[in-house]
């Protein structure tokens, strides 16, 4: 009985990948293929967010596929279909976005977070020393002489 629970439950679950769509398009050339292999990979699926279109089983990826293998056909080349993408999906369907006012932030904010924070370590470390140095350990002509004396007992 246990037999027949698990390979029913088997049966079940194969079925939704028994029915899962697989894209295929025909090419004029090898190029094309590339270049929707390229393509496809360098675009970020919008509803799966860290997932690029290529492997992505959602439906807005599989329209988005489409329209690619629609405008490679038309003959329109890379920048213009990722123009058109970020056009509709915006700077978020890119995985290395252009560098733009809007992105500055984005491609250089994370070095100037470093570059803060090794400066700040530095300015710590150099009001330490500085601290440090200030209260050396510096004796007063009274403690000189007391030292001497003493030094001088042990010492006949």
């Amino acid at each position: 009985m246990k037999r027949w629970i698990a390979a029913i439950a088997l049966g079940l679950s194969l079925a939704g990948v028994a029915h899962a769509a697989i894209d295929t398009y025909e090419f004029a050339n090898e190029a094309d293929r590339e270049r929707f292999r390229d393509l496809t990979k360098e675009l970020r699926c919008p509803k799966c967010q860290n997932q690029d279109i290529a492997d992505s089983n959602s439906p807005i990826a599989m329209d988005l596929r489409r329209e690619i293998f629609r405008m490679l056909g038309e003959g329109k080349d890379n920048e213009q279909i990722i123009g058109f993408m970020v056009d509709r999906y915006g700077d978020f369907v890119r995985y290395k976005p252009a560098l733009t006012g809007k992105t500055a932030l984005l491609w250089f904010g994370p070095a100037a977070l470093l570059l803060g924070g090794v400066l700040v370590i530095g300015l710590i470390v150099r009001r330490r020393r500085a601290e440090h140095a200030d209260t050396s350990d510096t004796l007063s002509v009274e403690e000189r002489q007391r030292l001497d004396q003493l030094l001088d007992k042990d010492h006949p």
